[in-house]
Parts: C-alpha cells; structure tokens; sequence
C-alpha cells in the first residue's frame, strides 16, 4: 500500500488531509474527535484579539437539490477567550504527538502584537502558525485579515516579524480576493515563509429573501458581504493554486503549498495534489458531513495511489503542473469532433437543443438516418440525433449537457493543418500589423472556413 504520511515544511503527520482553520477546529472537544477518526492534522481556528460573533452567521448556497454546494459566512476568528484556546491546544498537542497541530493567527498590525502570539503559540508546543491573510469580512474592516493578503508589502512585513520572532514553521494563508494571487505568494516568500496556503474564502453576498427582501445571512434584519467556501469555489482554488505551483519564482524557493478550496472526496484531493499541493485542507465538507469524511479520503486516496503505482504521496506531488500551458501555446491544429453512442443513447435530445441554440449548430435530428426538420416531426415519432462531424468545432458543449455517461464522447482526428500556436502566428509574422491580420492569413492560408 502507498505510504500516506505527510511531511509539509517539516511538519510530519499520518495522512495529508488537515482540518482547516474554521468552526471544526473551534475547540479541543472537536479537534480530539477528529483526531480519534483519523484527520492528520488540524489548523485551529484563528485566535487574536477579542470579537463577538453575529447571528445569523451562514448562508447556504444550493443548486440543483443540493444542499451547501457553497456556503457563505460572515463569522469571525475564536471567540473563544485566548487563555482558554491555548491551555486547549497545549492539551491536544500531548494527547497526539503524531499529528499535526497548527495555530491560526490574527492580531492588529504591530510587530509586537504578533512577537507576543508567537511566543504564546510557541508555548503550547504546536508544530506551526499559519498566518490568517485572508478573511475577507469583519476583521479586514479592521486593518487585518484580507487587507493584510491584498498588499504585498504588509504580506512581507508582517511575515518578516513572525519569522524572525518563531522557531517553528510559519504557514501564510492567502486571500483570493485579488486580481494575481502569485505576487501575495511570492511576498510570503520573501517575509521568510516557510509554505503557503490557499485558498481562503471569496468575498460574496449568497444571496436574497425574494420575499422578504432581505440578505442572507440575515443578522437582524442586515447583511453584506462574507466568505464564499465548498465545492463551488474548487475550480477557482485550483486555479490559484496551480499559478502558485508553476510560478518560477516560488517554484524555486521549493517552498511547499497547502491545498484548500471545496475538498470534499479523496478526488478532490487528487486534483489539488496533482497540481501542486503537498497536502490538502478541508473544512466546509466536515460542516456538511462530519468528521468521518476521513475514512473515505484516506480509503479512496490510498487505493488510486495504488491504482498509479505511487508508493507515496509525495509521487504524484506537482505531476500536472507542467501540464499548464499559457492559451497561446495551444496547438490550434488540433481537432476533436463529437460522436455519439447510438446503442446508450435515450433520444432525450438535449445535445441538440444545447448545439442548436448554444453552440455551432453541428447536430441533427435523423429519422431512419434522414436528417428532418422538428417543426415537421410525426407525433410519436422519436429521432436520433446525430453530428455533422465535418461541420463540428469540437466545443465539447453537447457531452458536457448528455445525462448519459460515455454516450458523446470527444475524439481526435486527423487534420492536414500544420501545427502552429498563437504566439508562433504573431512571432514569425513580423510584417503583419495586427493580432487579427495574423489569425485570417492563417485561415485563408489553410482553408479554414471562418464559421
């Protein structure tokens, strides 16, 4: 069997699936639990200078019939008091010595502020401190938080105070509420981090009370802005996370990157493992599902890595990241065409409705293999769609909408375009003025049609 454990800047736990700093984390009770079901390690939910909590303090967002696709939050750090949270974590940390036990923190701006919490973090015997640059409401308002994750220069200053201040690693969690979250990371980096991670949650309003009028969360009556976590932001966390990883200049400080962003299978954290994450984090799952999610991870985890020959997580740490490619070093001769599985087709025809109307009109309704006009179809008459594969763009929309597994699959085919990127058309056409002039020579050139 592949080897789970995980050694993340040193820190060593049993698996790479963390708890992250959030609600789950909240307190010894909880963290104990999770330890007792298997969790590697937890980041206790961020302690620092008092706060009172609101009510309501969660939004759920659901599509489809599903619960919490994404919830959204206007909670604070602990408001727990700071003597209790750390008496708390002393505790756990000598109940589990094998696990990973990372503190969380938030205090104002001030170099000593933050050498006083190291000091005190540093007491309980914890293996780490993440730096909280990401909460994007209540404490940012408050000079901290996401105001700090936003500005580079803070980013490497406070850094800076911390790693001069700590003997154990320094963990910066950044905010994705910004336009480019590789020069946050790279000012993490130059403030003496340790590792990063990311992402923390996407500012949002969840939404609106069509009858009452009013925001949800509704904390009396008002509400505003949170943060947005779960499985919808996964895309968006994977996107930051793989422009981190393929970065060269934090590539080479060969600094390691937690994973965080709507992890809820072992899949999930594949992906996050396979475009550069040493470990992953959850939290919004162990609010939906509980802590026993941890079976699953480290059962379905363990069984692909074996499935792939890795001995070990480490193997497939960063596989994909080369894979990235910046949209001009496509290879825009290659072609894929849609075909469809006639024998597992249902004739719900809604590849056709969404090529029709959606897309390139590259779909037709076929009767006996005669293509028919639907305004003329006989009542009780069900046709077949099929694709123009000559005509198809290869758009993948009409696989994307089947309900029906591997019934439209995308397959390559043959061209006789030479192959050719983007930047290749405008690098070796120096006498064309223009991007655009550079695109239709090359479609005059090789008979493209410019449909």
């Amino acid at each position: 069997m592949a080897d789970l454990s995980s050694s993340f800047a040193g820190i060593t736990s049993p698996n790479p699936f963390w708890l992250a700093s959030a609600p789950p984390t909240n307190s010894a009770y909880q963290v104990n639990k999770a330890f007792e079901y298997g969790w590697g390690g937890a980041v206790w939910k961020t302690i620092g200078a008092p706060v009172l909590n609101a009510c309501n303090r969660y939004g759920g967002f659901e599509h489809g019939g599903h619960k919490l696709v994404a919830i959204n939050n206007v909670e604070l750090i602990s408001d727990r008091p700071l003597d209790a949270n750390l008496r708390e974590i002393t505790e756990v940390k000598a109940l589990w010595p094998d696990r990973a036990v990372i503190v969380s923190a938030m205090v104002e701006s001030s170099p000593e502020a933050w050498r006083d919490i190291v000091r005190r973090i540093e007491d309980t015997g914890a293996d780490g401190i993440e730096l909280n640059y990401g909460c994007p409401h209540g404490m940012s308002e408050r000079g901290m938080g996401s105001a700090v994750g936003q500005v580079p220069e803070y980013c490497t200053m406070i850094t800076g105070w911390v790693a001069e201040a700590a003997s154990i690693p320094v963990i910066v969690k950044l905010t994705p509420n910004v336009t480019d979250i590789v020069p946050p990371a790279r000012a993490a980096l130059a403030g003496g981090a340790d590792a990063v991670s990311l992402i923390n949650t996407i500012n949002s309003i969840v939404g609106v009370d069509l009858d009452t009028f009013e925001i949800r969360p509704n904390v009396g009556g008002k509400g505003g802005h949170g943060g947005f976590a779960g499985p919808a932001v996964r895309p968006i966390a994977l996107h930051m996370l793989s422009a981190v990883a393929s970065d060269p200049t934090f590539a080479e400080g060969g600094l390691p990157i937690s994973g965080i962003g709507g992890v809820q299978t072992w899949r999930d954290a594949a992906e996050f493992l396979l475009l550069g994450a040493s470990n992953v984090q959850v939290c919004t799952a162990v609010m939906h599902y509980g802590f026993r999610i941890i079976e699953d991870l480290v059962d379905g985890l363990s069984n692909w890595l074996d499935a792939k020959g890795a001995s070990a997580v480490r193997d497939i740490v960063g596989v994909s990241v080369p894979r990235i490619s910046p949209f001009g070093d496509f290879d825009l001769s290659f072609k894929s065409v849609a075909r469809i599985d006639e024998t597992s087709c249902i004739q719900c025809n809604l590849c056709y409705v969404a090529c029709d109307e959606g897309a390139h009109q590259c779909i037709d309704l076929t009767v006996d293999g005669a293509r028919i006009d639907p305004a003329t179809l006989a009542d009780g008459v069900t046709p077949q769609p099929k694709v123009r594969e000559g005509d198809c763009v290869g758009c993948d929309l009409c696989s994307l909408v089947c309900p029906v597994d591997g019934c439209i699959t995308m397959v390559s085919v043959a061209t006789d375009r030479p192959k050719v990127t983007w930047n290749d058309l405008v690098r070796d056409r120096s006498e064309v003025t223009t991007d655009w002039d550079a695109m239709l020579a090359y479609r005059e050139e090789n008979g493209i049609d410019i449909h």
